[in-house]
């Protein structure tokens, strides 16, 4: 057992300020809501706290087509009738909207994931937190789901080039599509998706029966539930499946995605977790004792996006912490209880313990047909970074020039205290 973790923690409060528009369910704001309680409740005292980089084009494009990239970057509000046929091809458009300060919102939450694996593979620290992430439907060439660049599969190829064996862990209530499928044909990651299948929910893939094709074959693992699924079902399922999983394959890192849209009363889910449910799962994948890259992802009602991660940062640091919310800036979002706490809901549980029998049953089959830690021809590592050189004699001095693109990891003091976030919380 570790002693003590060394937990890096990635933050930019700009990361919240964008809209989606008015209606849509995604609000980023949720992730300045999650920050400021971890301040309120003084964790950030005992982590390291890092604003990332903004990921360059070029690095989004180690995943990413070339083009898509170039689009993300060049489409503003203003020019979508001018470009709709792109819109189209790049699937943009109600679901994925173009709002202002788009393409550095990517940068941003996919940076984070970079730096976050970056420093897990330097080894300077064991576990690295970024829940502006976890953006997990992007596919190569398209957005889906309210996702642009899918920076788990990004986070997850720079841990190969110092893991020859990455799990991939997904509890959003949704299917972690876009990272299954960029890594259906490969034993190098194991991806293993527990979310709500079936009734056309979206995305409508992760049937237990997919299980990844060619080299990728059995290494792809789907625990498709049902409505109302509690914390009870649920736990003793992950437990048996992810230590069957660390067993069999033996990853060298772990990603685990946190979408806290599998709580109870999510305005997009259906299943009945309660926050101590949902964070003891981040426990347990935390007693594995190997590297670990956490992320957020879906969570529609801010308020319980903002509890969930809170305590569950509090959980990878070993702190209990007290129910009862201090003042911070947007106390007023968790009234009328001001508490931490979010009890399991009272839908009903459609997942009998047959059912849940039979797909573990299906799952722990698939997993003893893998080779036992499957070796890899391991290559020489690539650079970390791309930095590209800054002219400075070519710039135009009128352009404002954009000190991110020099610092990479800054700590910023006076991003602990109260009222240095600009965020507006009219805009929630």
């Amino acid at each position: 057992m570790r002693t003590k973790d060394r937990i890096s923690y990635f933050y930019d409060g700009d990361v919240g300020n964008v809209y989606f528009g008015p209606n849509h369910p995604m609000k980023p704001h949720r992730l300045c809501m999650t920050h400021h309680l971890v301040l309120a409740y003084e964790l950030h005292n005992k982590m390291e706290i890092y604003r990332p980089h903004k990921a360059y084009p070029v690095e989004l494009a180690q995943f990413h087509s070339p083009d898509y990239v170039e689009f993300l970057q060049r489409i503003t509000p203003d020019k979508q009738e001018l470009c709709a046929n792109e819109m189209a091809k790049y699937n943009l458009g109600e679901d994925c909207p173009v709002f202002e300060n788009l393409f550095e919102f990517c940068q941003i939450y996919a940076g984070g994931t970079l730096d976050a694996a970056r420093r897990l593979n330097n080894r300077l620290c064991e576990i690295a937190i970024n829940w502006a992430g976890g953006l997990h439907h992007a596919k190569k060439c398209e957005a889906s789901g309210f996702c642009y660049i899918n920076d788990l599969v990004l986070g997850i190829l720079e841990l190969l080039k110092y893991h020859a064996r990455v799990l991939y862990i997904d509890i959003d209530v949704h299917h972690g599509d876009g990272v299954e499928e960029a890594f259906y044909f490969t034993d190098r990651v194991m991806t293993v998706s527990f979310h709500k299948y079936g009734d056309l929910f979206f995305p409508g893939t992760g049937d237990v029966k997919d299980v990844g094709e060619k080299e990728g074959k059995n290494y792809a693992i789907n625990v498709p539930l049902r409505d109302g699924i509690d914390d009870g079902s649920f736990l003793r399922l992950f437990k048996t499946i992810i230590l069957k999983v660390v067993e069999c394959y033996a990853p060298g890192a772990i990603v685990l995605q946190c979408g806290a849209d599998s709580l109870a009363g999510d305005r997009l889910g259906c299943f009945n977790l309660s926050i101590d449910g949902h964070a003891a799962c981040v426990k347990f994948v935390k007693q594995l004792n190997l590297p670990l890259l956490v992320t957020g992802g879906g969570g529609y009602t801010k308020e319980n996006v903002a509890r969930c991660w809170t305590v569950e940062t509090g959980a990878l640091l070993g702190v209990e912490l007290a129910s009862e919310i201090p003042e911070n800036e947007y106390f007023k979002y968790f009234a009328p209880d001001y508490s931490l706490k979010c009890a399991s809901g009272h839908m009903e549980n459609l997942n009998s313990k047959s059912y849940l029998n039979n797909i573990r049953q299906q799952v722990c089959e698939n997993l003893s047909a893998i080779q036992h830690a499957p070796g890899v021809q391991m290559q020489e590592v690539p650079p970390d970074f791309y930095i590209p050189e800054l002219d400075e004699d070519g710039q135009n001095p009128d352009e404002r020039v954009n000190r991110q693109m020099q610092d990479k990891h800054v700590r910023r003091d006076d991003e602990y205290y109260e009222g240095d976030n600009d965020n507006d919380q009219n805009n929630a």
